[in-house]
Formats: structure tokens, C-alpha cells, sequence
């Protein structure tokens, strides 16, 4: 019973943090609610034939909540800094070290391969890929991983701002840099299609995530099917985010949720936003030593992904230092290839650890 309360506990803190802090209301508010009906006595809404256990049986152990998810952040994703400036695809790759860091770390605290991964990949700061690599590799975690998934993609504006300037000087963080060029509207349709075909033949384990990525965008671009990203970016968007939430709090049960591991988790995953925030911002501050033009090293941050909080996060820093310095589009061509990047890396986790 006091496992119970604490739990309610929990859960009312997180809708707390939805409402009043205004951190990942969308999610926060959904879990919170779910975790606090689960472990209400006598509620019945965590047992075996509730909504909640349909939920998570045919929704989200069949993968199909996150995908779909993926489905409508496509359509919401404007890939065009990325087309503008491809270089910045590097940095979004690079960000992609804090699901290593955090996947070794894992193993080295006793934690099994497919639980270290599904760990890891809390790095790629993108919830529905921690979910759906969770749920595939070590679904007993995924109350824990997406519960800090989720939070440490709130306090992106916290965690990150340490890390970058203490990897950059204040000259870097006031380089200024030349406004994007205009993409094609043929470039937009191109690019989803090829991403599609180049991920289907290199890393086909990835391909459910980025497929489904890569249509919404389609939708989005192609200017004939305003219709279909509309819906897949608001009505069903707004749908599997609700079920995803309350899904994910109905796992944060008292007897699975209250353990070691848990604590272990939310340890790692600040582990690995900060090795994410520092692998990004150390290859930018690397490709500076080749290029005549030189790029804001504070843009590789972004290239956590959470869009677009981790490239606001850049943007503000840099207005910090200088009131004339935009760059906040510049930040989400990393922040979207970002988004790509945690994808693939979660493909080629679950091709290897599946």
C-alpha cells in the first residue's frame, strides 16, 4: 500500500511538471495520469482484460502506436536546413555517440545487451524510438526508459547549456553564419523517397521507423496530399499520443517500477543526453579546423534531436552572447538529421541484439 501512494506520488508530480512547469505537457500529463489509476487498490485498471493491458498488448507490443507516431512526425518535420547545409547530417550522426556511451555504461553495471541497449538509446532524446527499440528488446524496462526519455528531453534546456560551454569559448559560440540557401520544392520530394530506398538497402532493420518518417514527410512535401499529412500530423497524431501516454504510465507499477534498475536508469540517461550534447559539439568543433566557413559549434548540440527544443536551447545561447546572432535554423538541420540518426542506430541495435 505505501508502494502504491508513492506512486500516486509520482505520477501527480509528473502531471505537476505537465502543467504547471510546462515540461513535455503532451506525454507528461497522460503518463502521470496512468501511473496514478494503475495503482489506485481495487481500481482493476492494471490488471490482466483492462483497457490499459489492451493497450499495451495490441498497440504498443505490436509496435504500432510508435510507428504511427512516426508517421505524423514526419509530416510535422521540415527537412529543408538539413537539405540546405548536408554537412550538418555529420553532426547529427555524431550526437548519436551518447547512445553508445550510455549502452556501454549499462553493460558495465550488469545490465544484459538488449536491456543496455534499449538504455542507450535513451541518447537519441527521440521518446518514440526509445519506445519501440524497448519494446522489441526489453519491453519489463519500458516504463523506466520512457519515463526518462521523456523527462530528460524537458530539461534539454538545463542539461545541455553546462556541456556546451564548457566545450566552447565564447569567440565559437559567437561565430556568426551565412543565411541558408532556398531548397527546391523538388529536393523536398526527393529527399524522403531516397532516404526510404538508401535505409531499406544499408540498414533495413531501421526501415519501419524512417519508412514511416520519410512518408509522413512525403505527404507533407509532395503539395498534393495536404489532406493526409493533416491528419497524420494532428487527428491521429493527437490520438497515439494519448494512448501512448496513459499506456506507458500504466506500467508504472509499484512492484516493476519502484527497483534499483529504475534509479540505474535515470541515472544513465542523464549520461546519455550529456555524451550526446558533447559528441556533437566536439565534430563541430573538429570540422571547423578543414572548413573556410566556419559553423557555430553550438548548432552539434542540436543534434540530440528533440525537435525543435535542443536547437531553441542553441538558439538562445547564442542571442545570449551576441542579440545579432541567428541561428536557430542552422541548428535544425543536425537537430531533424538527429531524429534520422537515432532511428538507423536503433535499427542496427535491434538487427544485432534482436
Amino acid at each position: 500500500m505505501i508502494e502504491n501512494l508513492l506512486m500516486i506520488a509520482v505520477g501527480l508530480g509528473l502531471v505537476y511538471l505537465g502543467i504547471y512547469r510546462k515540461m513535455e505537457p503532451l506525454l507528461l500529463v497522460p503518463i502521470g495520469i496512468g501511473a496514478i489509476l494503475v495503482n489506485i487498490p481495487g481500481g482493476g485498471l492494471g490488471e490482466e482484460g483492462s483497457i490499459f493491458d489492451y493497450f499495451l498488448r495490441y498497440l504498443i507490443h505490436t509496435e504500432i502506436v510508435p510507428l504511427l507516431i512516426f508517421l505524423g512526425l514526419g509530416a510535422l518535420t521540415d527537412f529543408s536546413p538539413l537539405l540546405a547545409n548536408p554537412k550538418t547530417f555529420l553532426l547529427g550522426a555524431a550526437a548519436q555517440i551518447g547512445i553508445f556511451a550510455a549502452l556501454l555504461a549499462a553493460l558495465f553495471l550488469g545490465f544484459t545487451p538488449q536491456e543496455a541497449a534499449s538504455i542507450g538509446i535513451i541518447g537519441g532524446a527521440d521518446g518514440p524510438t526509445t519506445i519501440y527499440t524497448t519494446t522489441i528488446l526489453a519491453p519489463h524496462l519500458l516504463a523506466a526508459t520512457a519515463v526518462a526519455a521523456y523527462s530528460y528531453m524537458s530539461l534539454v534546456p538545463i542539461i545541455q547549456p553546462p556541456v556546451i560551454k564548457a566545450l566552447t569559448s565564447k569567440d565559437e559560440r559567437r561565430i556568426k553564419m551565412r543565411q541558408l540557401r532556398v531548397v527546391s520544392k523538388k529536393e523536398k520530394v526527393i529527399f524522403p523517397i531516397a532516404t526510404m530506398l538508401v535505409t531499406g538497402f544499408l540498414a533495413p532493420e531501421a526501415l519501419p521507423l524512417v519508412g514511416m518518417l520519410m512518408t509522413g514527410n512525403l505527404f507533407r512535401e509532395s503539395g498534393v496530399t495536404d489532406r493526409l499529412a493533416k491528419g497524420a500530423s494532428e487527428e491521429l497524431m493527437n490520438i497515439m499520443t494519448i494512448i501512448l501516454g496513459l499506456s506507458i504510465g500504466s506500467t508504472m507499477k509499484a512492484e516493476s517500477f519502484l527497483t534499483y534498475k529504475t534509479i540505474l536508469i535515470l541515472m544513465l540517461g542523464v549520461l546519455a543526453f550529456a555524451s550526446a550534447t558533447a559528441g556533437g559539439v566536439l565534430l563541430a568543433k573538429f570540422m571547423n579546423l578543414f572548413l573556410k566557413e566556419k559553423i557555430n559549434p553550438m548548432i552539434g548540440a542540436a543534434g540530440v534531436s528533440a525537435v525543435p527544443m535542443s536547437a531553441r536551447v542553441v538558439q538562445r545561447m547564442a542571442i545570449e552572447e551576441d542579440p545579432q546572432n541567428h541561428i536557430l535554423m542552422h541548428a535544425m538541420g543536425p537537430n531533424v538529421a538527429g531524429v534520422i540518426g537515432s532511428a538507423v542506430a536503433a535499427g542496427i541495435l535491434i538487427s544485432i541484439l534482436g
